[in-house]
């Protein structure tokens, strides 16, 4: 055979073999449209929560409240990356080490981890809401094992929330999808974060004194938009206060609204609204502490005050927020007998479906290549009458709206969170997934990575761990 045709043979060869590659890490592969139902990893996330739900000691005569809080300031740093608005990176950082395009150049006002500790004398939660972005997986794992070092605390007890500040450290993550967020990654960053949760949660969990609780909720649409489509919002914002002897409170809050109001342009680091609001009220309340989670904010755009900066935008929606919020802190309903319990657990997900188009995805092995942890985490925990449910996702609240109202009509309030120690895209509504437009779309299209029936498989899990708590079975379908 003559040198040029095997030449030609072997390139041939290789340009297959390469095609070949493209196609099994980088895709296009055909979609797929089938359920979770009787599949195996659905079967074993319904195990996992009996499991874990057989931890928690539930009984119709619960023990005194105990209740404890702890803060710790975030140590930041100029010229640490921001998280939230890939804007910021050059993606020639990444790859041949340029000077970065935007870093932190200062620090606006503190950012820090609230974690607020709750026992009824047999089980305990400790919910932590950090002024970041998302909490990642490896910054969660680190913690749960460093607080286990120093409590009896166990992942089933730690509950994680986010503000979802898009001007909060970056740098957290390795591979080429955290630097899209987060910036190059920088290894003071994940021990920083690991130090200021477990302080707060340790703190917490030390300073359980005997205490009272009431929470309650009311309506705030003027500050929050359906930024996705024409369709609601959930757009309520709930409280919790736990208050020791002499008056001393903690606060725990949660809302929707997206913490966007301040733009990439901004370099420094803010908390956002969700820090303006919390520290208006603990400068307005003497011997209170304010903590912030999150909700579901998927779809869920801020509406804030005119004014002339971004930042200056934030801190009048922050403040405005704020008088709400203690305006409605009157007539407050004390319990002090409430059962307290709480499931979390590593969840299966289905696998990923990035779509290119309505027929075709990218490759499920694309994550790996991209350094992308596809993990699930899922947590609900129980105070009382009183459930919250942590997603690890923007979860969307057209979603959540929906079963806050069931959850109303079966007796108990329901608070949603996002962003619980995982991160796995968007989760939108079922009925806009197969939309002509939907692939175009950035929370359905490229943002949305748990295929069809993800709407149906939340709720699923939802309702099963809030069962297995002793929530009430709803009167209408979620």
């Amino acid at each position: 055979m003559r040198l040029w045709k095997k030449i030609a043979i072997g390139m041939g060869v290789s340009a297959l073999a390469l095609a070949g590659l493209f196609v099994v890490f980088v895709g296009p592969w055909p979609v797929y449209t089938s359920g979770f139902e009787g599949t195996g990893y659905y079967t074993r996330n319904l195990a996992a929560i009996e499991t874990n739900a057989r931890l928690n000691h539930l009984t119709d005569t619960p023990g005194p409240l105990k209740a404890g809080w702890g803060v710790a300031r975030m140590d930041l740093e100029p010229g640490m990356p921001l998280a939230g608005y890939g804007a910021r990176h050059n993606i020639k950082e990444y790859l041949f080490g340029e000077k970065p395009k935007k870093t932190a150049t200062g620090i606006h006002d503190d950012l820090h981890v609230k974690a607020i500790a709750l026992s009824d004398g047999e089980d305990v939660v400790v919910i932590a809401g950090a002024d970041m972005l998302i909490v990642p997986p490896n910054i969660a794992e680190a913690v749960r094992k460093e607080v286990a070092r120093k409590t009896p605390l166990t992942a089933n007890n730690l509950y994680f929330g986010a503000s979802h500040t898009h001007d909060g450290p970056g740098g957290f993550g390795e591979g080429l999808a955290a630097f899209f967020v987060g910036g190059l990654y920088n290894p003071k960053v994940p021990a920083m974060l690991t130090a200021a949760f477990t302080d707060a949660i340790v703190e917490a969990y030390n300073r359980l004194e005997t205490a009272r609780m009431a929470h309650g909720h009311f309506d705030a649409p003027q500050y929050i938009r359906n930024r996705a489509r024409k369709g609601p919002v959930d757009s309520r914002l709930s409280y919790l206060v736990v208050e020791k002897a002499g008056g001393r409170r903690c606060i725990l809050l949660n809302y929707s609204a997206h913490p966007t109001v301040v733009g990439s342009r901004f370099v420094e680091f803010t908390a956002e609204y969700p820090g303006f609001l919390q520290s208006a009220i603990e400068k307005a309340m003497p011997d209170t502490t304010v903590a912030y989670l999150g909700g579901a904010l998927g779809s869920s755009g801020p509406v804030a005050p005119d004014r002339p900066t971004d930042i200056e935008r934030a801190q009048a929606m922050g403040e405005e927020l704020a008088g709400l919020v203690m305006a409605n802190l009157h007539d407050l309903k004390w319990q002090t007998n409430v059962d307290v319990a709480s499931i979390g657990i590593p969840i299966e997900l289905p696998s990923f479906q990035m779509r290119l188009s309505h027929s075709l995805r990218v490759s499920p092995l694309l994550p790996k290549v991209l350094g992308l942890p596809i993990e699930g985490w899922m947590h609900a925990a129980r105070v009382g009458d009183l459930f919250l449910v942590g997603i690890p996702a923007d979860f969307s609240g057209e979603i959540s709206a929906q079963w806050k109202r069931a959850a109303d009509d079966a007796g108990y309030s329901l608070w949603t969170s996002s962003f619980c120690a995982a991160y796995i895209g968007y989760i939108s509504p079922d009925k806009y997934y197969n939309e002509p437009k939907a692939t175009s779309d950035y929370e359905t299209g490229f943002m949305s990575w748990m295929g069809p029936h993800q709407e149906a498989f939340f709720t699923a899990l939802m309702k099963r761990m809030t069962e297995a708590l002793g929530a009430p079975p709803p009167k209408q379908a979620f």
